[in-house]
């Protein structure tokens, strides 16, 4: 499987080479040694005495980390990636580990731990553990300046997804890789057959003249790596060059041209030994599904227990000052497009389910005293954890709209029913950051979209804690929420 290491060329590997499992190998080592020195301390600095239930801890916690760090991808190559992602994943892989610790200790009634100790080890932990990758960074780049671990590399096509290349050799020393030549062939070169006598101009070097030239520096030792931009030639012409290119010791990688294709969930597959690239899927397929749903049911028990008794409160309100029922139950659609019901608080003097619904305006008369001030803090919504724990809806996604307003935008916003890849969520990036409430002009669905495809293509368990972080902090109250 060729992968590139370049900024925004690297797609999902399936496999592991030798010295990337070594570079995790080293990785696991050090982490779990942190993970029990900084135990070790904690202990050290209270005179606490090490007994048999810090051992079972110190287990417990390696297990855990080094099982949820290979779920979120903690110790592949990172080449390109930016630093605050690689300390997210690794804040998130110990923010589970202590969700297990806490676990056993309470379904084990673990007793004799020193709680400011387990404070510290808890704290100090995640700190060391980022603290030594910014150490390995540094490193790392004062290493790859120096003259015999640069990589000497050419470029060879032309179009979008070679100039992309040039611009991420260039712009990222940290990679180690020195950009010596970027040969272009122009398009009427490189389709033009060998023996094409036609043309105005005088003939500029056919490819192949080009070919031999490259080959020839190839077996020189004048540059390490090649990176082909395929586009405009053909796959016989390509494959008599990389058969040619065989004979030499030059690291070869091609960069498929996807400069036409937005591809929604990229990443790499096999389906019996064929080489696939996914252009529309979910990120929420196999472990990271699973890893999601004990998220959204973790949380959402949580979020329910604490806001049962006002939950409780609202109900009777709502009885008390209106007539009709208190919840309210609208079809929308969820997971792959499956009709969900959707429960909310009753808001408004009507129950609208039906093809066309009126979205919600500034002072509508439709809605109750009452449920204007639900709809202000978003509390109707609270009842949609109960959708949460059933399964049918996920605590962060792409909020879920009326049947009516779907069919609607499916044919105005390109590619709005790809929202349905993954379970519609009682909270989402595109709410955070404002984009909520009525779309009375098609620009604000499609910019909801928009950070609705974005969380899809970033998602992880850190951006999910985070959203619901600025959800509680700052998302409640909306000013578009009428």
């Amino acid at each position: 499987m060729l992968q590139s290491s370049l900024p925004g060329f690297s797609l999902a590997a399936n496999r592991y080479s030798p010295s990337s499992r070594l570079v995790a190998g080293i990785g696991k080592l050090i982490d779990s040694s942190l993970i029990a020195l900084c135990l070790a301390l904690a202990i050290g600095v209270w005179t606490r005495p090490w007994s048999e239930t810090y051992t079972i801890a110190l287990l417990l916690a390696i297990i855990a980390f080094t099982s949820f760090a290979g779920i979120v991808g903690l110790y592949r190559q990172w080449h390109g990636e930016q630093v605050a992602r690689k300390y997210a994943r690794v804040w998130t892989t110990w923010v589970a580990t202590v969700f297990v610790l806490f676990a056993a200790a309470h379904l084990s009634n673990t007793t004799g731990l020193s709680h400011v100790a387990e404070v510290q080890w808890l704290v100090t932990t995640p700190l060391a553990l980022c603290g030594w990758r910014f150490i390995a960074v540094l490193l790392f780049a004062r290493l790859v300046k120096r003259e015999e671990y640069q990589r000497k590399v050419v470029v060879w096509g032309r179009g979008s997804t070679a100039d992309r290349l040039v611009t991420a050799i260039c712009e990222s020393p940290q990679l180690g890789l020195t950009l010596i030549d970027h040969v272009v062939i122009s398009e009427r070169d490189s389709d033009r057959r060998d023996d094409d006598s036609q043309g105005d101009d005088a003939p500029a070097p056919p490819p192949d003249a080009i070919f031999a030239d490259l080959i020839q520096r190839a077996r020189r030792g004048d540059f390490n790596i090649l990176y082909i931009a395929r586009q405009g030639f053909s796959s016989e012409r390509l494959a008599d060059f990389i058969d040619r290119l065989s004979d030499t010791t030059v690291s070869v990688y091609l960069a498929p041209d996807f400069s036409t294709i937005d591809l929604f969930q990229g990443h790499w597959s096999a389906l019996e030994g064929i080489p696939l690239i996914s252009v529309f899927e979910t990120p929420f397929w196999g472990v990271d599904g699973d890893l999601k749903r004990i998220e959204d049911i973790v949380l959402s028990v949580l979020i329910l227990a604490v806001v049962g008794g006002p939950m409780l409160l609202i109900a009777l309100l709502i009885k008390l000052s209106s007539r009709g029922p208190v919840l309210f139950k609208q079809c929308r659609y969820g997971l792959a497009g499956a009709p969900i019901a959707v429960l909310k608080f009753r808001t408004m003097t009507v129950g609208e389910n039906g093809a066309v619904i009126v979205q919600a305006k500034r002072n509508d008369p439709r809605v109750t005293p009452l449920g204007r001030l639900l709809r202000q803090w978003s509390l109707d919504e609270l009842p949609q954890f109960i959708n949460v724990l059933r399964g049918e809806m996920s605590i962060v996604g792409p909020r879920p709209h009326a049947v009516a307003h779907n069919e609607f935008y499916r044919s105005r916003v390109k590619g709005y029913m790809l929202r349905h890849k993954v379970k519609p969520g009682v909270t989402g990036w595109a709410q955070i950051n404002g984009w909520r409430g009525e779309t009375d002009e098609l620009y604000k669905m499609e910019k909801r979209v928009e950070y609705d495809f974005w969380y899809i293509r970033n998602w992880s368990l850190g951006l999910d804690l985070k959203i619901i972080l600025l959800t509680t902090l700052r998302g409640f109250r909306g000013k578009n929420a009428y």
